[in-house]
């Protein structure tokens, strides 16, 4: 796939010697998420998703073991037309940068992608199926969840203000790539995107143990959107009460609930099969 961005004038890459340099200090900045207008990105094939989406790039860090690899020589051609930017440091100094505990080789610092509110808006309605985290601290849940949405259909994601945020480094490991090519709309309250999805005539459905419908009873072929809760309490019954209907998924044994990310791929692939048989809407 070839980048979507606007190629800008290819550069020499800046060496790096010192952990202090402005550049490491402003990346671990945005690792940490001290400078919101910026995403960090780590590892290879991250970065790839992230040219490839089109986001605009401010710089590319890498080590210079990684630059003598094949694939990543490849990658780092590509992206310096699309760069502000190419620093190239040790291996020990991409450590101090990294937010794993074995440094990935590279990462890149790009521009937030633009609040999907709109491009959702954009959307024929009839045939939408979001997804609506809320609640949900767990960013490897998050991303996990973008995963599979993407996977089975989706056509976007909302995720209250009271979710972490899909774009911090660890949910973007956990959707590896997804994150890039969904609509998400972070940020509105819970009580704003479900009145948000009641307005634009999507039917909210939310998972809830003690429900009393199968998850496969309801028809998924309806523009939706699946409602997912709190690992730890799930929604409140205040808030389940706002969703238009609730469904569970039945369990044998003694198993009381599932992984909040395990739930949301069971749901949204039921509603995957039942869409397979659905034909287009008619204009």
């Amino acid at each position: 796939m070839q980048p979507k961005g606007c190629p800008l004038n290819s550069m020499s890459p800046t060496p790096v010697s010192s952990r202090d340099n402005s550049l490491l200090r402003r990346a671990r900045a945005v690792r940490d998420g001290k400078l919101e207008q910026l995403i960090f990105v780590e590892g290879l094939r991250l970065c790839e998703e992230a040219l490839n989406s089109g986001l605009h790039i401010e710089v590319v860090i890498y080590s210079e073991e990684i630059a003598e690899k094949g694939r990543a020589a490849r990658f780092l051609d590509q992206v310096a037309p699309f760069c502000d930017r190419l620093a190239v440091v040790s291996e020990k100094l991409l450590g101090s940068v990294s937010y794993t505990k074995t440094p990935q080789g590279i990462v890149l610092l790009a521009k937030r992608p633009e609040p999907g509110k709109t491009n959702l808006e954009a959307q024929d309605q009839r045939s939408s199926l979001l997804v609506l985290l809320h609640g949900i601290n767990n960013p490897v849940n998050v991303g996990a969840i973008l995963r599979s949405a993407e996977a089975a259909g989706a056509t976007g994601a909302i995720s209250t203000v009271n979710t972490a945020d899909p774009f911090s480094p660890k949910a973007l490991r956990g959707a590896m790539g997804s994150s890039f090519r969904l609509p998400i709309w972070h940020g509105p309250s819970y009580v704003d995107a479900v009145a948000w999805c009641r307005a634009h005539e999507l039917r909210t459905v939310c998972a809830d143990v003690k429900a009393t419908v199968p998850h496969t009873a309801i028809d998924w072929t309806l523009p939706r959107a699946l409602i997912l809760g709190p690992e730890s309490t799930g929604l409140s019954p205040e808030e389940i009460a706002e969703a238009g209907e609730a469904v569970k998924i039945e369990m044998h044994g003694n198993v009381e609930s599932l992984n909040v990310g395990v739930a949301a791929a069971i749901l949204l692939y039921e509603a995957a099969r039942q869409r397979k048989v659905l034909k287009p809407p008619q204009p």
